[in-house]
């Protein structure tokens, strides 16, 4: 038995001498390589890593807009996504991730997260038989009349002035807009926020989808409200008193 036991074990240790054969010393396995970041390709990494802090967990948005939305996909199109994530926008807590532009992701990392949120989350032809606004403005936006388009399209949920209500949020809150883009704005008064429940340009009033130039004037109303100095809690003349 003894004799066995010993052949047995002699067997063992050639079988393990031969497989480490296989790789050479101090060689690493083609399975055990950890990728280098700007080497990572997988869509899922990607966006996980880089997006879903803001955007939420597979999309469904969080402080920001909710990017697996079909409508806003059929809205964007790639040049305009690629151009976003790789520039950021200024003047929002939206960065730029782009090498160029001083962030970690490559040109070839930004096409795989445009074009894997389109492929995962669009919906071909959900605008088909729709006439939507365009993406960006196409003439200037008047407030006087953005103020009347708004009392038709979005007081019942936002509140008169834009103040907040019972269904919606202040949207000329001094912080939000100070944190949002003029074509921010556009676009979630275009796509709504269907993660809390806003809908989008066709659902507002019943049977009346605003137009192209409403939502720009709705736009241009916003902005008005913007102040220059937001968030302070004192008026300017009783600060200078201290």
């Amino acid at each position: 038995m003894s004799l066995l036991r010993h052949l047995l074990a002699a067997a063992a240790l050639s079988a393990m001498l031969l497989s480490g054969c296989a790789s050479p010393h101090g060689q690493p396995r083609k399975d055990s390589e950890v990728l280098a970041p700007s080497e990572i390709l997988d869509f899922a990494t990607l966006y996980a890593e880089n997006c879903a802090g803001c955007h939420g967990a597979l999309g469904k948005g969080g402080a920001a807009i909710a990017l697996a939305d079909p409508v806003y996909l059929a809205i964007a199109d790639d040049t305009v996504m690629r151009k976003v994530i790789a520039n950021g926008a200024r003047g929002t807590a939206m960065p730029a991730f782009a090498q160029s532009a001083g962030g970690m992701l490559t040109d070839k990392q930004i096409a795989v997260i445009t074009s894997g949120m389109r492929s995962n989350w669009g919906r071909p032809g959900i605008l088909a038989a729709a006439n939507p606004p365009s993406y960006a403005a196409t003439s200037a936006g008047n407030a006087v009349r953005g103020e009347v388009a708004y009392r038709t399209y979005c007081e019942s949920c936002h509140g008169a002035a834009g103040r907040g209500g019972a269904k919606g949020s202040s949207i000329t809150d001094d912080s939000f807009l100070a944190l949002i883009s003029d074509q921010g704005l556009r676009t979630v008064v275009i796509t709504g926020r269907p993660e809390l429940g806003a809908p989008d340009w066709r659902g507002d009033v019943s049977g009346k989808s605003m137009s192209d130039q409403e939502v720009t004037d709705i736009v241009a109303w916003l902005v008005s409200k913007r102040v220059q100095n937001p968030g302070q809690p004192y008026a300017a003349s009783n600060s200078k008193q201290h």
